[in-house]
């Protein structure tokens, strides 16, 4: 999924100086295996123009990277997606999407870091490569929600069974969103940020 079709912000994006209301911010990854769509919920959800570091796919990575699903994707993350928006006139969130393959996972420890949450990108077609995601999410103790991406030709899953599959306790939130759509992929924020809230409450939040 790339950002053709996705939702743009109408006119210039704002200013990347943040607003003097604003009294916190958080970094937030955006995890998943090659191609779920990191990128695009990156660009349709920032306030900023975002940054991107994709690079044109080209015949190094046949046999490398696992391209089923995308077989159409010509540029893939190399580094990292960085975006923001503000949640409220008070509250910013610094937005970082890692790379997909495999052969640039040694890059997410440090894009791990001082991470309040994350949002777990699935494709239903893949299930197993976020076995791997999440386990290092797990590792490195950063809470999660899963966002199932409904691609056209991606099957379609009840939430239980789903979270069966992927062997998730029930407080953790799954949802579907469509990461091309502004509304879905700000939806998914906030359904991460009230799951924060709620481990806080209940003191299991660092």
């Amino acid at each position: 999924m790339d950002l053709k079709g996705s939702d743009t912000l109408p006119g210039p994006r704002v200013e990347d100086h943040l607003p003097h209301s604003t009294q916190a911010a958080a970094k937030i990854v955006i995890v998943g295996g090659f191609g779920v769509g990191k990128t695009t919920m990156v660009g349709s959800v920032s306030e900023i123009k975002p940054l991107t570091t994709e690079e044109t796919m080209t015949q190094a990575g046949v046999g490398v990277d696992d391209n089923f699903g995308s077989e159409t994707k010509t540029a893939t993350t190399v580094a990292m997606d960085f975006g923001r928006i503000r949640i409220s006139e008070q509250v910013v969130l610094y937005l970082f999407g890692t790379p997909g393959q495999e052969r640039f996972w040694f890059l997410w420890d440090r894009l791990f870091d001082g991470a309040l949450g994350a949002v777990v990108l699935l494709d239903t077609r893949r299930l197993e490569v976020s076995y791997e995601v999440m386990g290092r999410l797990e590792e490195r103790g950063v809470p999660f929600v899963v966002a199932v991406n409904t691609f056209p030709d991606a099957p379609r899953y009840p939430v239980e069974d789903l979270r069966q599959a992927l062997d998730l306790i029930p407080e953790i939130p799954i949802l579907e969103c469509d990461a091309r759509r502004r509304a879905s992929s700000r939806d998914v924020l906030m359904t991460l940020m009230r799951f924060l809230h709620g481990l806080s409450a209940d003191g299991r939040l660092n």
